[in-house]
């Protein structure tokens, strides 16, 4: 049976490269990937990517899926405050799901509260993810447990592979 991911993204000004290349990777390695976002249709990343979004994420059953991945950029803040995002991530963990988050995107984790104990990394230290009870790392990638978190657009390609690698484990 295929391994399963689930990307979210913002449904406008999420990080192009921090989807794609990751998705790729993912592909190339008989991963299939389903986009989520806040609404159906075209989404479109800072840079100009468009993709085609697949389901809403309050349709998102987290059982069916074997990693749960949010994706970064300035757009992703759209989750930040958002319980049902939250409860994705919380799911993810009880359910003992691979966990990721991307550049500004763990910072949604912090918020759900899955972080507690954690190591983590993301784009810059704003405190958020001292505030939900991890310790931030600055490392490129940051994997603790079945979570793997990263910084930015720039280590996209190794969050995918560390990814490939939690769902071959």
């Amino acid at each position: 049976m295929p391994k399963k991911a689930l990307m979210i993204i913002a449904f406008n000004n999420f990080r192009d490269e921090e989807y794609q290349q990751p998705k790729n990777i993912l592909a190339k390695n008989r991963i299939k990937v389903t986009t989520a976002s806040s609404s159906i249709g075209v989404a479109k990343g800072k840079l100009g990517l468009e993709t085609e979004v697949n389901l809403t994420i309050d349709q998102v059953i987290v059982a069916d899926f074997d990693a749960i991945l949010f994706v970064g950029g300035g757009g992703c803040e759209e989750y930040f405050d958002n319980e049902i995002a939250h409860k994705i991530a919380r799911d993810a963990v009880k359910e003992k799901k691979v966990l990721g988050a991307l550049c500004a995107a763990p910072e949604i984790l912090a918020r759900a509260g899955v972080l507690k104990g954690k190591r983590a990394t993301m784009f810059y230290d704003n405190g958020s993810l001292r505030r939900g009870g991890a310790e931030f790392t600055d490392k490129d990638v940051e994997v603790d447990g079945r979570i793997i978190t990263a910084r930015n657009a720039d280590t996209a390609q190794a969050w995918g592979e560390a990814i490939v690698k939690a769902l071959s484990d």
